[in-house]
């Protein structure tokens, strides 16, 4: 399962709800996608595709 936190435009912010790393949110569109740390800080761990001001 994958559960929709936010959408803005489109963008999607997800997780997996079977992942056992630490807290992190996936970001999606149809450019692009994007996964960042939540804790301990806010963080760009992996990005395919998005430029700096998607990011």
């Amino acid at each position: 399962m994958s559960p929709t936190v936010f959408k803005e435009q489109n963008y999607r912010f997800f997780f997996f709800s079977r992942e056992v790393e630490r807290m992190h949110v996936h970001v999606i569109n149809p450019e692009g996608e994007a996964k960042f740390w939540i804790e301990p800080e806010i963080e760009l761990v992996k990005s395919t595709v998005f430029n700096k001001k998607q990011i």
